[in-house]
């Protein structure tokens, strides 16, 4: 019984978090960068690199403050991120189920990656 109480309240959470604007998120990638004195630049690339998004599109998505379900439908996720690893948020990003979840912390990955100042061949998958 209990067991099914928290599956349901996981459940509920990452429903919240799947119809969260991304926008709202944004800003705390923004903020976290500029605290860590990486480059704005280096965001972008990383969003752009997980999604195949343009910047304007990347843009464009967060003004019109899209769901975190409706960016990453939108996405073409490239066929490296399954090299990202690692854990989140005390949870290892290979051990998630629910590819959705999964993409957002592929992104919480990467931008953690970027706030680190990790070079952006190997964020980027490039140099392994």
């Amino acid at each position: 019984m209990v067991e099914k109480k928290v599956t349901t309240t996981m459940n509920s959470r990452s429903e919240k978090l799947f119809e969260t604007p991304v926008a709202d998120v944004y800003v705390h990638y923004v903020n976290k960068i500029v605290r860590k004195g990486q480059k704005l630049e280096n965001l972008d690339e990383v969003i752009t690199w997980l999604t195949g998004f343009e910047v304007a599109t990347i843009k464009k998505h967060i003004t019109e403050k899209t769901s975190f379900r409706d960016f990453f439908e939108a996405a073409d996720i490239n066929s490296n991120a399954e090299l990202i690893t690692g854990s989140i948020c005390g949870v290892k990003i290979q051990e998630i189920e629910d590819p959705l979840m999964k993409k957002i912390r592929f992104l919480d990955k990467l931008v953690e990656e970027v706030a680190q100042g990790r070079p952006m061949n190997k964020i980027l998958r490039s140099g392994l």
